[in-house]
């Protein structure tokens, strides 16, 4: 059977990527799904090509998600996944600094209020969203970026890092309410999506880069975003009932310590 037959489900972050293999994942479990991003053309693809709902959204925007909550007023699952590096190009030269010193203050705001502010607001709305069920599941995509330091990511890492905590906050206030709306976080690490593209390249060394990417992951190989889908799919359904405020890592093992094999 079906794990999602008749649960509506939102993916912010779905046009493509880990969003749009959860949103995939989501419609072959029977789920009614609707892909939301700020790219229209690729968003409204994706979502042509698995049978789902587009529609615009601007996670950061309290808008968009007041226009969001008007268009879908009741809701079973929300996947807060819509999130951004602060390494997108394109760019004149170096990409910007993102260490604790040479950090702009724009570009820590800039991070910020898509990963964080777009997980607050969608909460906010799911919580909304939910209450008339008194039920629903909300997932929040965090990274392993939020478990540890990232010394030339700075935004990026705190920003996950919130979004781990909020998730907890978010489960507490749900059960205190007296509300079945389950809150977790999944923390996926090196998962293959086109964030990577850029530093791979499609030069004839790209599976040494490829290779030298995960070189200190044990298991020695990036993840599929389908992997990650699969443990959405997980806490969507029912049979995740009794889980919330909890983290799910999704990282090849590099977060238990070194590999078990000793290298020659």
């Amino acid at each position: 059977m079906p794990k999602l037959t008749g649960k509506t489900a939102l993916v912010t972050g779905a046009a493509r990527g880990i969003g749009a293999a959860i949103a995939r994942a989501f419609v072959n479990e029977g789920g009614e799904v609707i892909v939301t991003d700020i790219n229209v053309e690729c968003g409204q693809a994706t979502a042509d090509s698995i049978g789902a709902t587009f529609a615009r959204l601007d996670v950061a925007s309290e808008a968009d998600w007041t226009a969001i909550a008007d268009q879908f007023p009741t809701l079973d699952v929300l996947v807060n996944n819509a999130g951004i590096t602060g390494f997108e190009g394109p760019f004149d030269g170096t990409p910007p600094a993102h260490d604790p010193e040479n950090a702009q203050l724009a570009d820590w705001h800039a991070v910020h209020a898509v990963n964080l502010d777009g997980t607050f607001l969608g909460s906010r709305y799911a919580i909304r969203a939910m209450r008339a069920k008194g039920a629903g599941s909300i997932i929040n995509i965090s990274s392993r970026s939020g478990l540890v330091g990232i010394p030339m990511a700075a935004a990026y890492a705190s920003s996950k890092a919130a979004i781990r905590n909020h998730t907890k906050t978010v489960a507490l206030y749900c059960a205190g309410q007296g509300l079945n709306i389950r809150c977790n976080s999944i923390h996926p690490a090196a998962i293959m999506t086109p964030m990577w593209e850029p530093m791979l390249g499609d030069g004839s060394d790209r599976a040494e880069r490829e290779a030298a990417m995960v070189a200190d992951t044990p298991m020695r190989r990036f993840g599929e975003p389908d992997e990650v889908a699969a443990i959405a799919v997980l806490l969507a359904s029912d049979d995740a009932a009794y889980m919330t405020g909890t983290e799910l890592t999704v990282d090849g093992g590099i977060l238990a310590g070194s590999a078990a094999t000793p290298r020659s």
